[in-house]
Order: structure tokens, then C-alpha cells, then sequence
């Protein structure tokens, strides 16, 4: 399995997936402002990798607390937290990862600071391994959607890279080929950062999964060839409504999907699900900086002077969702009502 991150002897260490596919090296973060960097660099992305490198900048931070009373330490505690949530505005999987760790740190009544910082440690570290527990769940509901020979398009990364192992959209493909399936791969390139042509692929041929790299505007062509059997995405934040954030370009593929009667999936935990946001037009939307998109490789691709607009993500209304696959089960519309009744199972 690809190791995205780990806590190693004190150290937060996850892959850099910006050298990715020319290079495979590991960033080691000793501190929690290196590991806000890593993921404002985009050293780590996807949303739920994103959650556990917050929850292991907090338990990095915590051991760096020299409060010595429960109440100092707590503080100190919240105040980091507070500094990793303004890491990235959309993965709600961030904030959710840091509110357990808060949670975590307030339940613990009678640890002194010490074991508080043992406990959140802990908790950090479970939070990955539920991670990838969750993931092959997803996998194991989500590959009775795909039939037994298909071909399946899929945007941006959510493979292993995006997660603590295994993935979400990637994970239900893993699944289905696991399981015999015979299951050929669209892999969009996902302009500007090209998560799809260097991360996707990569995992891919890795694992010697049958895979075409397209650039994003073939979509259209390859569905009206009859050539893709349905779409599956990951996510960034679901709203309470089933409306869902994902990487820039997922809207255009939903639309290209409805026109052409392909079925259209998302694959995420149900952290992913922000309850408190009733639909898509309370997503905050991350604007990353235009050299992304006026330069590839470090390298200028674009007239000088020109000016270029970043949204990193988009929103697909719950209407052109065909079903949300969760570790719980496959929510179907109405979403707002199966989403719910998924995150009720103990």
C-alpha cells in the first residue's frame, strides 16, 4: 500500500506530491507550522489525507505545549488548533479532524499534561488507521455499482495520496478489480495542478490497473463514443443536502454525464458530510494563487500580462449526483434524507 503519511518517532512524515511522478520522497515535519506549510504547499492534498496531517500537526503541537496546568495547557491546545483550521478553507475534513482532537483533549478529565499529550498522539494516529479501515469499506459498497467489464472516468486524485491508504473514488476501483472485475480507467489530467496525470496515473500503474490518461476537455468525446460506463469523484465537503465540492472541472463532468445517461458517483467518508452547511452555496471556495494556472512546471505557458482566475474547487448540485458512497452504505436521492439516515448507523 502507498504510505501518504505517518507519524514516525515524534515526526509527521507524509509523501511530497508535488515531486510526484518524477520523484518519490518524504517530507519530515518536526513541528506544527511545518506541517500548516505542507499543506498550504499542497504537499499533502485531499481532503481526508488533509484531516490526518491536521490531527497530527495537533498532536505535534500539543507535545510542544510547556503549560504545566490542564487549564494552560487546553488553551494552548486551542489556539493551535485554531492555527491549522486556517490551513485550507474547503476540506471539511480539516475542521473535523481538529474538533476530535479538541474533543479528545477536553474528555481526558483526568490525565495530567502528560498523558494529555500522550492521548492525543493516540488519537492522531487512530485517526489514520479508521482512516484506511473506512476506505475499504467504501471499496467494499461502492464496487457493487461498477459491472463486471466497465470503463470508468474519474477526476483529480482520490487514490491513496488523497487519504491515509487506499482512497475513496480509487478505493471503490481497487475493489471492484480485487474482486475480478475487468475495469479500464479514464484518468483525467485535472488542470492546473495536474493531480490526475501525475498522482492518479501514477497510483494506477503502480498497481497495474488498465488506464488512459485524457486531457479534461476529451470527456465529452469519450461519453458520446459510448466509452465510459460511469464517473466516480471524491470530495471535499458535502453539504447537509448532498451538494458536493470537489476538485475544479467535476461540475463540467456531471453536466457531460446527465446529457449522456452515465451514471455520475461520489465516493467519501461520512466526515466529508458538513451537516451544519444546508447546501452547496455555503461551501467556501478556495482561490489559489493564478501562477498555477499561468505556469506549468515553473515554466510560463501564458502570454505575460495576462491575468487568470483559480477556483481549486466547484460545486455539483445534488441533482446530478447519482449516489454518495460512504463507508455506511450508498446514499440515493433524496440525499439530504439517505445522508442522514447513513451517518444515524452505530
Amino acid at each position: 500500500m502507498i504510505r501518504t503519511i505517518a507519524w514516525e518517532k515524534g515526526r509527521v512524515v507524509m509523501i511530497d506530491q508535488r515531486k510526484l511522478p518524477a520523484k518519490e520522497t518524504y517530507v519530515s515535519c518536526r513541528n506544527y507550522r511545518q506541517v500548516i506549510r505542507a499543506i498550504r504547499t499542497m504537499v499533502i492534498r485531499g481532503a481526508p489525507a488533509i484531516g490526518i496531517a491536521a490531527a497530527m500537526g495537533a498532536a505535534l503541537g500539543a507535545l510542544g505545549i510547556r503549560a504545566r496546568s490542564r487549564e494552560a495547557f487546553l488553551a494552548a491546545f486551542d489556539r493551535i488548533c485554531s492555527e491549522i483550521g486556517s490551513a485550507r478553507p474547503t476540506a471539511v475534513n480539516l475542521t473535523w479532524a481538529l474538533e476530535r482532537m479538541r474533543k479528545r483533549a477536553v474528555g481526558e478529565t483526568r490525565a495530567s499534561v502528560q498523558g494529555l499529550k500522550k492521548a492525543l498522539v493516540r488519537e492522531a494516529r487512530e485517526i489514520l488507521a479508521e482512516d484506511v479501515r473506512l476506505n475499504r469499506l467504501i471499496g467494499l459498497h461502492g464496487e457493487a455499482v461498477i459491472p463486471k467489464k466497465a470503463s470508468v472516468l474519474t477526476h483529480c486524485n482520490a487514490g491513496a495520496l488523497a487519504t491515509g491508504g487506499y482512497g475513496t473514488a480509487l478505493g471503490v476501483i481497487r475493489a471492484a478489480v480485487a474482486k475480478g472485475k475487468k475495469v479500464r480507467v479514464l484518468v483525467d489530467e485535472t488542470r492546473p495542478f495536474l493531480q490526475g496525470a501525475r498522482l492518479t496515473a501514477w497510483e494506477l500503474v503502480k498497481e497495474r490497473i488498465p488506464a488512459f490518461l485524457i486531457t479534461d476537455n476529451m470527456a465529452g468525446y469519450f461519453m458520446k463514443k459510448g466509452e465510459v460506463d460511469l464517473v466516480i469523484v471524491g470530495a471535499d465537503r458535502i453539504a447537509a443536502n448532498g451538494d458536493t465540492a470537489n476538485k475544479i472541472g467535476t461540475y463540467t463532468l456531471a453536466v457531460l454525464a446527465r446529457e449522456h445517461g452515465i451514471p455520475f458517483y461520489v465516493a467519501a467518508p461520512l466526515s466529508t458530510v458538513d451537516f451544519s452547511v444546508a447546501d452547496g452555496g455555503g461551501i467556501p471556495i478556495e482561490e489559489r494563487e493564478e501562477k498555477e494556472v499561468t505556469h506549468l512546471a515553473g515554466k510560463r505557458i501564458a502570454a505575460e500580462g495576462i491575468r487568470a482566475f483559480n477556483p481549486a474547487f466547484d460545486v455539483t448540485p445534488a441533482p446530478l449526483i447519482t449516489g454518495i458512497i460512504t463507508e455506511k452504505g450508498i446514499g440515493r436521492p433524496p440525499l439530504r434524507r439517505s445522508l442522514k439516515k447513513l451517518a444515524a448507523i452505530r
